[in-house]
């Protein structure tokens, strides 16, 4: 295995401390930690997030994913005056994130304003291989002269979400000089939240404790003579009500049995299981470019941190654990960008991130049933409880006054065909009847009755009208493209498994049948462009050069209201694209092309989604140059120079397709007739990539260069697989190669 990659942060800069807290979070898919600095800087959001722990501030409010209390912050004294980076200076810094580990390391020698020397060195992580478990360590040394260290830390109950706090302090305690916990409980969910630290002071440290202000705190002082490093550790431990009774208990009883291991042999176990996780999953790219590799790796590393791979009750959100952008809420980014890695992977976690969604069908039925519908809604945004959590408003117009209504929650209904779509998806991948048979066939049926009961008769066709597709710069539109296709996609699936699995439903069968001969589907006009919707081709152009240079950045909402850029061919993200990559075979390949740069002319990329299905599409019309610079864009959106680009967290769904991209642009996999087949289209700087797979119950590896393809099955029966449109056979034998 290659060594994996290190995310480097050079610089101590004010402007991008929310950044580098979001880029270099830590977790382990049940508790996500920002790396925010240990001490405290004006503008900087700490952030400790559990999966599933979501409560409401107040009644009008939708859920948020708390911020829980913090452990992480200390305050730290040198000869009795507050150590800051922004007094004295920075001699030399360094911070890395070692993907490797999950250790994030911050080093550097900092100066006071008399002349005096220090070296500081802060260890974190959270642990890998126990879900409640996280650590932290700091070494201080006076290089110049002796000198007085005061650390206060504990645990921090002043933590908000954006100044709405959404905790009650149960109860504060100190045990045995030594460990200190805090228990809260969430305002309106009655969640109960157990956080314990023990302190690891150096021998002759002075030792003191105090509870004020929702702050349970240590304070350590020591003396320490010239060169001699002052050593502190602190252990933590997180538990909730969600997963066990008793949860004060049992973070007690995890603290008392790990802490006195100690920080580096806690480290070594948690390493072990990140080199696991990187041999079972990683990904080697050879290229001209190092960066390709560490933005795969980067990738990788934050979708493993992100899933609650533990617990079918939660899915992921927007932003992982890493931040409270979009309050945490579940969006269908998980079915369609993030969900395909862990079916490839480790089926097992996508199989629990479809359950999240069918323990959740009961509520969906009836958001149906309230908007006048059959079968299944569901939200837009999701949390805990399942039902729709998408704001009813925008924020306030600072010009007007005026609040404008979100409409995704009303209109932005193709997250019930792409739920569908992921749910075809992994019976294809593993073919497992079982859960076909029982969550898989009812959600197809319940989001195919949504569908047939949401199309409307406009003479002898269907209509699905006043929808918005993906491109969210186009709201309150009729047979968008995206949405109509997919819905026929669900339906049709439906019709198709239920025929499997002898699932005897007439009226439905038959309802479905009409709908799919009648249903309008929107076909390429006479110069060959898919219309996206009933208006807009004929809807009037603007030059958008000045607004793909600030892409990301919503710039054209500076010049134009929303309701003039609905007006326009303007696209947050093509839609048409993003239909093409999901099926390939709707349309020969070059119409395929000629809709992929008609709408990329029209598409600003305001979205993070955007760019890597562009970097798909564009691989599979050979186009590589485009293909590789999309890729390389998108790369870009958490790990470029943008110091505020990932202020509220990680952009979960770009990075799952950067993974994407990789799988299904430059390998091309797909599956045709119940066949994996591969059609490499690897970029020229790439001269080669290596990836494992789990398909239908077979461990592959896959390896291509330009030259040649290999093909490896490490585990499971005989495979028929194709490769540039030649049949193979893939025997037991784990040597056997095919070659182009």
């Amino acid at each position: 295995m290659k060594t994996k990659q290190v995310i480097y942060d050079n610089y101590f800069d004010l402007h991008s401390l929310n950044k580098y807290s979001s880029v270099m979070a830590l977790g382990n898919g049940y508790l996500g930690v920002r790396a925010a600095h240990e001490e405290n800087y004006t503008g900087q959001t700490r952030g400790m997030y559990v999966a599933g722990v979501y409560n409401k501030a107040s009644a009008n409010d939708t859920s948020d994913l708390v911020n829980l209390p913090d452990i992480s912050g200390m305050l730290i004294e040198i000869d009795g005056k507050i150590f800051s980076m922004l007094e004295g200076d920075v001699l030399s810094y360094q911070r890395a994130l070692r993907l490797e580990t999950g250790e994030l390391r911050r080093e550097f020698i900092w100066k006071d304003k008399t002349g005096a020397r220090f070296q500081f060195v802060f260890q974190r992580f959270v642990a890998k291989n126990q879900l409640h478990l996280l650590a932290s360590k700091v070494t201080v040394t006076s290089l110049d002269q002796p000198a007085r260290i005061k650390i206060i830390t504990g645990i921090d109950a002043q933590q908000t979400n954006f100044g709405k706090q959404h905790l009650i302090e149960e109860s504060v305690r100190v045990f045995n000089e030594e460990i200190l916990q805090g228990v809260y409980q969430t305002t309106e969910t009655g969640i109960t939240i157990a956080i314990a630290a023990s302190i690891h002071a150096p021998e002759g440290s002075r030792i003191s404790f105090s509870a004020k202000n929702r702050q349970l705190n240590a304070a350590i002082v020591q003396d320490i003579e010239k060169e001699e490093p002052f050593v502190f550790e602190k252990i933590g431990t997180v538990y909730t009500s969600l997963e066990i009774a008793n949860p004060e208990s049992a973070g007690l009883a995890d603290l008392e049995a790990n802490s006195l291991l100690g920080y580096e042999a806690l480290l070594e176990k948690s390493t072990s299981a990140w080199q696991e996780f990187w041999l079972q999953k990683g990904i080697e790219i050879q290229s001209t470019d190092a960066f390709d590799q560490t933005a795969m790796d980067f990738a990788l590393y934050h979708m493993e941190i992100m899933t609650p791979a533990h617990d079918e009750r939660f899915s992921v959100g927007a932003k992982g654990l890493t931040g409270e952008g979009y309050k945490g809420h579940v969006f269908w980014d998980t079915e369609i960008f993030i969900t395909p890695f862990h079916l490839f992977t480790e089926p097992e976690t996508a199989k629990k991130l479809l359950r999240y969604r069918y323990l959740h069908l009961q509520k969906a039925k009836e958001k149906a049933a309230q908007n006048g519908y059959e079968g299944a809604l569901f939200p837009w945004e999701s949390a805990l409880s399942g039902k729709e959590e998408t704001p009813e408003f925008a924020a306030i117009n600072i010009r007007t006054g005026t609040r404008q209504k979100v409409a995704s929650a009303l209109s932005e209904h193709h997250i019930v065909a792409d739920i569908a779509f992921a749910v075809v998806q992994y019976f294809q991948n593993t073919l497992d009847e079982e859960f076909m048979k029982n969550e898989g066939l009812a959600l197809l049926k319940e989001t195919a009755q949504f569908w047939i009961s949401r199309a409307v008769e406009e003479g002898d066709k269907l209509s699905i009208k006043d929808v918005i597709g993906p491109d969210e710069y186009t709201e309150h539109i009729d047979n968008n493209a995206y949405t109509n296709y997919m819905a026929y996609y669900n339906v049709e699936q439906a019709l198709y498994f239920i025929n499997q699995f002898h699932d005897a439903d007439e009226q439905f069968v038959s309802r479905g049948k009409d709908f799919l001969n009648c249903l309008y589907l929107p076909k390429p006009n006479e110069n060959k462009i898919i219309p996206q919707d009933d208006t807009f081709l004929s809807k009037p152009e603007i030059d958008l050069t000045p607004y793909k240079q600030t892409q990301g950045s919503q710039a054209i909402l500076l010049d134009y209201s929303r309701a003039e850029v609905n007006e326009m061919q303007i696209l947050k993200q093509a839609d048409t694209v993003m239909l093409l990559y999901l099926l390939p075979d709707l349309f020969p390949k070059e119409v395929v092309a000629k809709n992929l740069y008609y709408y990329e002319e029209h598409t600003i990329h305001d979205s993070s989604l955007s760019k890597a299905i562009h970097a798909i599409v564009a691989a599979r019309c050979d186009d590589e140059e485009a293909a590789y610079r999309f890729f390389k864009e998108a790369c870009l959106i958490d790990l470029g120079p943008n110091p505020h680009s990932s202020d509220e967290g990680i952009h979960a769904a770009s990075l799952g397709a950067i993974w994407l991209t990789a799988m299904f642009g430059f390998a091309n996999m797909s599956q045709v007739a119940e066949r994996l087949t591969f059609n490499p289209k690897l970029p020229k700087n790439w001269s080669e990539l290596t990836f494992p797979l789990t398909y239908q119950g077979r461990k592959l590896t896959v390896k291509m260069t330009h030259e040649h393809f290999e093909i490896t099955k490490l585990s499971g029966p005989d495979l028929d697989i194709e490769i540039n449109g030649r049949e193979y056979r893939l025997s037991d034998r784990v040597e056997d190669e095919i070659k182009k």
